[in-house]
């Protein structure tokens, strides 16, 4: 097993929920803690624990995000008008790993990462090799024309486990992408139940 396949699972375990809704997530066979102890240490949490749980879920969600990375995206959060839980979870689906995962050019967000690392992606034409980069609306995210025929690629728009969101509009047969506009929360096609407003408690304490 690679060392991304071992993290994400590893996410899921300690999470004890599917979280990207994977048909081949350990947690659909064995939804307990990872551990000799794990089935037994499900109990009751403390306002802590629980706003830490919802931190340490939306941070794996979006790859396992480095913690200096996303504490300084709440406090930009914060800096925003409106809803700073709002304003947070359009900044995380802003990120182009966030668009080329939802654009279904990858199968999972750590592919993502990767992806676009490895340069296989242009934003408005031209590469860009940072996972963070943050996309505008109007932003057109492709696959780069050497890269569309990735077995990686071809697999990851066929899947049918997951659907491309609203606010992407996506050119199957050109392998583009259009982030149309920065999505509301209720927007974001989330497996399982997500609380950014928990996480706003959490670096708010």
């Amino acid at each position: 097993m690679s060392k991304r396949h071992s993290a994400k699972y590893k996410i899921d375990r300690r999470m004890g929920e599917n979280i990207w809704g994977r048909p081949k997530s350990p947690v659909n066979k064995r939804p307990t803690p990872p551990g000799q102890h794990g089935a037994g240490r499900r109990g009751k949490m403390s306002d802590f624990g629980t706003q830490l749980r919802a931190k340490q879920k939306l941070k794996g969600y979006y790859g396992n995000i480095q913690e200096k990375q996303f504490r300084r995206t709440f406090e930009e959060a914060t800096r925003m008008k409106g809803d700073t839980s709002e304003n947070l979870i359009g900044l995380l689906e802003q990120r182009l790993d966030a668009v080329v995962y939802r654009a279904k050019f990858v199968p999972t967000v750590f592919a993502s990462r990767q992806f676009v690392n490895h340069g296989h992606v242009l934003v408005n034409g031209k590469k860009v090799n940072i996972p963070s980069y943050r996309v505008k609306p109007g932003d057109v995210i492709e696959v780069r024309e050497k890269s569309k025929t990735m077995a990686l690629v071809l697999e990851a728009l066929d899947m049918a486990e997951r659907e491309v969101p609203e606010y992407v509009d996506l050119d199957v047969k050109g392998m583009k992408a259009t982030f149309t506009r920065i999505p509301s929360f209720d927007e974001v096609p989330y497996a399982v139940q997500m609380e950014p407003n928990l996480v706003i408690e959490f670096y708010s304490r």
